[in-house]
C-alpha cells in the first residue's frame, strides 16, 4: 500500500455541482435520518478516488441497501476517517482555524454528530461550506446553531 494526495479541487468541485441537487448514482437519504453525510462522502470519494470495503468499519457505496455505516452516518463517518489505517481517505481532528477546502467539519451537540458539512470557500477567514438535508451552497459556517464544531483535515489517501 502507498499514500497519495486528497485531491482538494475534485472534492470541492463535486460539491459545489451537487451541492443544490442530488447525483442520481446515489441514494437520496432525506426522508431517513438526513443526506448530509452521503453528501459529505460523495465529496470525499471524489476527492479520494477508492473506497474502503472492510465488513462493518468500512467506507463505501454500492446501493442503499449495500454500503458501510460510514458512508451515510455522521458518528460513523467520523469514526471511520479519524481511525482508518487501511485503504482510503483519513482525517486527524483540527481546529477550524487551520482547515482548507475540501476539508470537513462535524456539528457536534454535546453527544454526537449529527451534521457533516464540506469546506468549499473561505470569507474573512470564516469557512464557506456546501452541504445536503438543509441544502447549502457557499453558506457561511456562523449560520449554523450547534454546541461544538469539529474540525477533520484530510491527511491523504491510501490505495494499494
Amino acid at each position: 500500500m502507498r499514500r497519495t494526495e486528497y485531491d482538494r479541487s475534485a472534492a470541492v468541485n463535486y460539491a459545489l455541482r451537487w451541492a443544490l441537487a442530488r447525483n442520481p448514482q446515489y441514494y437520496d437519504f432525506d426522508g431517513i435520518g438526513g443526506d448530509c453525510t452521503n453528501f459529505a462522502s460523495q465529496c470525499l470519494f471524489a476527492g479520494s478516488g477508492i473506497m474502503n470495503y472492510t465488513r462493518d468499519t468500512g467506507w463505501y457505496y454500492n446501493s442503499p441497501a449495500d454500503r458501510a455505516a460510514a458512508w451515510s452516518g455522521a458518528q460513523y463517518f467520523y469514526n471511520f476517517i479519524t481511525n482508518n489505517k487501511s485503504v482510503g481517505p483519513t482525517a486527524v481532528v483540527a481546529d477550524i482555524r487551520s482547515l482548507a477546502l475540501g476539508d470537513f467539519i462535524q456539528l457536534y451537540n454535546g453527544s454526537e454528530f449529527y451534521h457533516t458539512l464540506i469546506i468549499t470557500g473561505f470569507e474573512n477567514g470564516e469557512p464557506l461550506i456546501c452541504a445536503h438535508t438543509a441544502d447549502a451552497y457557499m453558506r457561511r459556517l456562523s449560520t449554523y446553531t450547534f454546541s461544538e464544531p469539529h474540525g477533520l483535515h484530510i491527511t491523504g489517501v491510501t490505495v494499494w
